[in-house]
């Protein structure tokens, strides 16, 4: 397949073209059948899907010279996204990842087609959940990596399947999302609960009791700390002046 093409790949993308057999890219890069396609631009893999037609594998990469999927942070996400007021910004289908997990790093290439494929459509993004964007996971309720959410007009659909193809992926977001239980995407959580909202998922996990009885406990015993070293410190004059005597 790459053969018939080298030269017009070479050609239009300034690129190098590599055939590889029987390697373990294909693991890494976890495409869903062989024979596969990836292309590299800047470092960052974006995996062909579609027909094993020249004319068609040419203008998908040709279209797709720069990487569609865009970076979200907790510190971007409501501005760019506007989940809260209705997402004025247009659908975004977003892709929850963590370093420490194996499946999202193989995601990776499959997440850049889907991004190639739909971004004149909608907004395809990835977000690191348990760094820059912990605040958001836990807003989302997303309790582990890979995980998938479509923000569409105020609400969010979950992508429950495991059918990680950028076929399924494309499938969802056009339409497949309508068969999936849309609920109401959380308000922007206040200072006071994003420091509790993690504390409080920890203790129910825990099986620990409820975190009103633990801050009720925490705020005694703080109190009687503070009572005693009050009580230390007032006591200190009288015996300094005892021992000028």
């Amino acid at each position: 397949m790459v053969t018939k093409i080298r030269a017009q790949l070479e050609e239009t993308l300034s690129a190098i073209v590599v055939q590889s057999v029987d390697s373990n890219l294909v693991s890494i890069y976890d495409p869903s059948k062989e024979p596969a396609l990836v292309f590299f631009r800047r470092g960052i893999p974006i995996l062909y899907h579609g027909e094993i037609n020249d004319d068609e594998i040419l203008d998908f990469f040709n279209d797709n010279l720069e990487p569609a999927v865009k970076e979200l942070s907790d510190d971007n996400f409501e501005h760019l996204t506007q989940a809260s007021s209705g997402a004025t910004t247009g659908d975004w289908f977003i892709f929850f990842s963590s370093a420490e997990c194996t499946v999202c790093q193989r995601l990776y290439a499959v997440w850049e087609s889907v991004g190639g494929k739909l971004k004149r459509k909608l907004n395809i993004a990835r977000m690191n959940s348990l760094e820059s964007g912990i605040s958001t996971a836990t807003r989302l309720g997303v309790l582990e990596a890979p995980a998938f959410i479509f923000l569409r007009q105020g609400k969010m659909y979950k992508y429950s399947a495991k059918q990680y193809s950028p076929e399924a992926f494309v499938q969802f977001a056009e339409k497949g999302y309508t068969q999936s239980h849309p609920q109401p995407v959380p308000a922007i959580p206040s200072a006071v609960n994003e420091f509790l909202g993690p504390l409080q998922s920890y203790f129910a996990a825990e099986n620990i009791t409820s975190l009103a009885t633990l801050s009720i406990f925490a705020l005694v015993a703080l109190l009687f700390v503070g009572k005693k070293v009050a009580k230390i410190f007032s006591s200190e004059p009288a015996k300094t002046k005892n021992k000028s005597k």
